[in-house]
């Protein structure tokens, strides 16, 4: 609906590298499964295999929910030696590497849940929840990420339309964003279809935190709000269009 991402999407992991089953168990309700290498991980390394369990409930062709489970250990059980220059030690991409002695396992708990509804034909309303936990060691205390977000879009004319979403981060522990702090951001975009496929749109955006995060003019000197100002251009290549 926005042409900047949100809070959430950074948060969440981005990519993933394995195998993901849809069940079908009615016509309004699905089961998800995914295992994988990790998050942000192409390659396996540790010896356990991330795994998703979700579901979705579409009762009807204006309503959707979705929410997933997500259980992860994202942390290495091995270190790399770039400097080591014996030859006794296996390699990965030409990199010698060794078992971490008593690596940690601690695990990541990512609860995610989301929620579309088209209330009318011009009118979108959908809202975002994330709970999000991680420790290094199973004995370590959780580090803990929650946020929510909610959106609006309406279709002024065929050509035009107006969105809003407004999103607010706790991240208590600094496990996102490095810094201890909770986080507001607000975006307005304006959406101008010029031709099939398409679209212009102008965005304003305000991100707040309580605690000084942003960048200034002034090297070394944070702020705690941030204002942007966005022209974004979105092309369509092919008969798929909108959210993919």
């Amino acid at each position: 609906m926005n042409y900047s991402r949100s809070l959430l999407f950074a948060m969440l992991p981005f990519y993933h590298m394995g195998a993901r089953v849809n069940y079908k168990v009615s016509d309004t309700f699905g089961l998800n499964y995914w295992i994988t290498n990790g998050t942000q991980q192409t390659e396996p390394f540790n010896g356990f295999k991330d795994q998703l369990f979700g579901f979705t409930v579409t009762p009807g062709k204006k309503l959707a929910w979705t929410a997933n489970y997500y259980l992860g250990q994202e942390h290495p059980d091995v270190q790399f030696l770039p400097n080591y220059t014996g030859s006794n030690l296996p390699t990965e991409q030409g990199i010698p590497f060794e078992p971490i002695p008593n690596p940690p396992s601690g695990k990541l708990h990512i609860f995610d849940s989301y929620f579309t509804w088209q209330a009318s034909p011009k009118l979108t309303l959908a809202w975002e929840g994330d709970f999000l936990i991680e420790r290094l060691l199973t004995t370590s205390p959780p580090q803990h990420v929650i946020g929510t977000a909610g959106y609006f879009r309406y279709q002024l004319t065929p050509a035009l339309a107006i969105a809003a979403r407004t999103e607010y981060l706790s991240d208590r522990d600094g496990l996102f964003s490095e810094t201890a702090q909770a986080i507001k951001e607000n975006t307005f975009t304006l959406e101008r279809k010029i031709a099939a496929g398409f679209l212009l749109r102008t965005e304003w955006r305000r991100d707040a935190s309580n605690h000084p995060y942003f960048l200034t003019d002034t090297l070394g000197t944070l702020k705690k709000e941030q204002n942007t100002a966005t022209l974004g251009v979105v092309w369509w290549i092919g008969g798929k269009q909108g959210p993919w």
